[in-house]
C-alpha cells in the first residue's frame, strides 16, 4: 500500500464528527492565513495637540539646523592690545606673531594704530586688511588732537568749534540739553560719576545702562574729560575682599580672586591684572587709573 493510500484510508477510518472537525480545523487555518496576508492591522493613532503643534514647526527647525551648519563666527570690535593666545589663534595669527605682541605688552607699552600693530607683530598685509577694521582703541587715542603746522590758513577755521564742557563738572540740566537724555538717564550718569568720583574717559558712558550708541555719540560731541581731581582710588594691594567688592568695577567673586592671587604672588602690578581669573581685560587701561599699587 502506498503512502498516500494509507493516509486516505486512515482518514476514512475517522468518524463523521472527527472528519468534520478536521475539515473545520483546516478551514480555520486557511481563513486566518488569508486575514494575516490581506488585512491591514495598522492602527490609526490620533496625535496629541502638542505633537501636532511641534510638527507644524518642523520646517522652521530644519531651517535653523541648516543655518547652524553654515554658521560663521561674527567678529566684533576689540582692543588689539589685549589679544590672548586663543583670540590671536582665532584671528589667524601665528604663535610667533602673538608672542611678539605679548612681549611688547609686558613692557607696559600699547599699540595705538593698525600700522603700529603690524610693526610690532609683523603680521602680513593681507591679514591686517581683514582684522584692522575691527580694531577699537580708547577714545583718548582715536580722538587725539592733530597738531597742524605753523602754516595753517585762517580759511580752514570758518566754522566755530562747538563748546566742549567737562563731563565731571556737568550738572543735571547740562546733561538734559543733549537730545535723547531725560530725567532718568541724566540721574544714572550722575550716580555713576558719584560712585567713581570722576570719569577718566568718555568711553565709560557705555557702562551707563540705557545710553544708546547714538546718544553716546551726541554726548561725546558736547562733553569731554577735562578734570579728574575728585577721582576715588582704591589700593588693590591692601584692600580687603569686602572693600574691593564695593568698588564699582569689581564684584564679590572677582574681589576674592584678586585677594587669592595677591596672597600667592605678592603685590600686584598693572601688568599682572590680566592674569587674574575673571578680570575684565578690555577695561584694564581705565580700571588701572582708579587703583593704587
Amino acid at each position: 500500500m502506498s503512502k498516500n493510500n494509507f493516509i486516505v484510508q486512515s482518514v476514512l477510518n475517522y468518524s463523521k464528527s472527527q472528519r468534520i472537525g478536521i475539515i473545520l480545523f483546516f478551514l480555520t487555518v486557511f481563513i486566518l492565513q488569508g486575514i494575516y496576508f490581506f488585512a491591514d492591522f495598522q492602527t490609526v493613532t490620533q496625535d496629541s495637540k502638542e505633537k501636532l503643534a511641534w510638527l507644524s514647526h518642523q520646517s522652521e527647525i530644519d531651517s535653523l539646523k541648516l543655518l547652524k551648519k553654515n554658521y560663521q563666527p561674527v567678529l566684533y570690535p576689540f582692543n588689539p592690545n589685549f589679544i590672548t593666545d586663543f583670540k590671536g589663534y582665532k584671528l589667524g595669527m601665528s604663535v610667533a606673531e602673538i608672542d611678539r605682541l605679548l612681549t611688547y605688552r609686558k613692557q607696559n607699552k600699547f599699540v595705538n594704530s593698525a600700522a603700529e600693530f603690524q610693526q610690532v607683530t609683523k603680521i602680513s598685509d593681507s591679514l591686517l586688511r581683514v582684522i584692522s577694521p575691527y580694531f577699537k582703541f580708547p577714545d583718548w587715542v582715536t580722538n587725539r588732537k592733530v597738531h597742524l603746522n605753523a602754516y595753517t590758513k585762517t580759511e580752514f577755521a570758518k566754522k566755530d568749534k562747538p563748546v566742549i564742557s567737562d563731563i565731571n563738572q556737568a550738572a543735571k540740566e547740562d546733561l538734559m540739553k543733549v537730545y535723547g537724555i531725560g530725567d532718568k538717564l541724566s540721574d544714572r550718569i550722575l550716580e555713576q560719576r558719584e560712585k567713581l568720583g570722576a570719569f577718566v574717559s568718555m568711553e565709560q558712558m557705555q557702562d551707563v545702562w540705557g545710553l544708546s550708541p547714538e546718544i553716546i555719540e551726541k554726548l561725546n560731541a558736547s562733553f569731554a574729560v577735562k578734570t579728574t581731581s575728585n577721582l576715588k582710588k582704591i589700593n588693590i594691594n591692601t584692600a580687603s575682599v569686602k572693600e574691593l567688592s564695593q568698588f564699582p568695577f569689581f564684584k564679590y567673586q572677582l574681589a576674592k580672586e584678586i585677594v587669592i592671587y595677591r596672597t600667592m604672588h605678592g603685590d600686584l602690578t598693572v601688568e599682572e591684572l590680566s592674569k587674574i581669573k575673571g578680570f575684565p581685560v578690555d577695561k584694564i587701561q581705565i580700571i588701572a587709573l582708579y587703583l593704587d599699587f
